[in-house]
């Protein structure tokens, strides 16, 4: 009878522990989603997108100023350079950043920082922004709040809630690069070097999320801004877009607009951002962004004109998502070929 008993027993016991620990999981992601608050995103920015940066062009003094500020975020808050790098830098000589557009730039550096995974530390998920912008036009600088301060300042935190999970005992299965490209306004260049010369092997690249102008409403969402385009999420992997779905509907509950999404689209803004270079060598990406708006590329893209409510929720997407990418079981299956 005791061991008729036991046996019964035993199963229930394992589903009432494992129950547990689902919703004891659940709660440590709802916590790091929420330690992602507009107060620092605010503070930061003000500071990314200030006259004493220049307009961040790249290989400027000014976008270097930025890259300082940066770095100095990170090293506060404990966060680490990569494994198998000297610094916080990639630096891209200018002979690289002059070449496929005849131009005059500076040398300048991607700047990278890096949660390493705890069981799957090999498997890297990028986490991407460029920090350029366009610099100083007729003696106006150009500061570049939304594009891209707002991505600048996301993945900053982002990194610092995968950090506090970490200091809690509860890092990322898998390492998360965060990457803070340069040379995006000039044609992407920050991303192509690092896709030619990347740290750890492409082969070990489970996803690119990359975020770029996530800050303010566009023109078609004059009513709210609980919105984000999610750009190439099912180009590659079914996984990945289901995984965009999954964490909004259950963690955020923006509203996900695909109107982008479209490769017919004439903006073509699946390859205009530093994305693209994950996603031509068959790496899954998505692609968040606000839109466009009047002061897009224009010297009125103050701080001042930012939704802190909206880039606060659409940080916080974004981490889910990475979350989830890093923790999940499985790598995410490339189901799907882009054309």
């Amino acid at each position: 009878m005791f061991k008729k008993y036991y046996l019964l027993v035993l199963p229930l016991l394992f589903l009432n522990c494992t129950a547990g620990k689902q919703v004891y999981q659940k709660a440590d992601e709802t916590n790091y989603i929420n330690s992602i608050q507009k107060e620092r995103l605010q503070n930061n920015l003000t500071s990314i997108a200030a006259d004493s940066m220049e307009g961040r062009d790249t290989g400027s003094e000014g976008q270097k100023k930025a890259g300082r500020y940066i770095i100095d975020f990170y090293k506060r808050n404990g966060i680490t350079y990569p494994k198998g790098a000297n610094n916080y830098y990639q630096p891209i000589p200018a002979a690289y950043l002059n070449a496929k557009y005849n131009e005059k730039l500076n040398d300048s550096e991607n700047i990278w920082a890096y949660i390493e995974g705890t069981e799957k530390p090999d498997e890297v998920v990028v986490v991407s922004a460029h920090y350029d912008h366009v610099g100083i036009k007729n003696g106006e600088v150009y500061n570049g709040a939304d594009d891209d301060g707002s991505g600048t300042v996301a993945i900053m935190e982002i990194a610092a809630a995968f950090q506090k999970a970490k200091n809690e005992g509860n890092g990322p299965k898998r390492s998360v690069l965060i990457l803070h490209m340069t040379g995006e306004e000039h044609g992407l260049h920050g991303s192509r070097y690092y896709s030619e010369n990347p740290l750890f092997p492409l082969t070990n690249t489970v996803a690119d999320v990359n975020i770029d102008m996530i800050g303010r409403r566009d023109n078609f969402h004059p009513d709210s801004n609980n919105y984000v385009y999610v750009i190439g999420s099912d180009y590659l992997s079914t996984d990945l877009y289901t995984i965009c779905e999954q964490v909004n509907q259950q963690y955020i509950q923006l509203n996900l607009d695909y109107k982008y999404n479209d490769k017919k689209d004439s903006n073509r803004f699946y390859y205009r951002s530093d994305h693209y270079n994950f996603a031509k060598n068959g790496i899954p990406s998505v692609f968040l962004f606000n839109g466009t708006h009047e002061d897009y590329h224009k010297a009125t893209d103050e701080v001042s004109k930012i939704e802190f409510d909206a880039l606060t929720k659409r940080t916080q997407y974004g981490f889910a998502i990475v979350w989830e990418i890093a923790n999940r079981a499985e790598k995410l299956v490339v189901d799907k070929k882009d054309e």
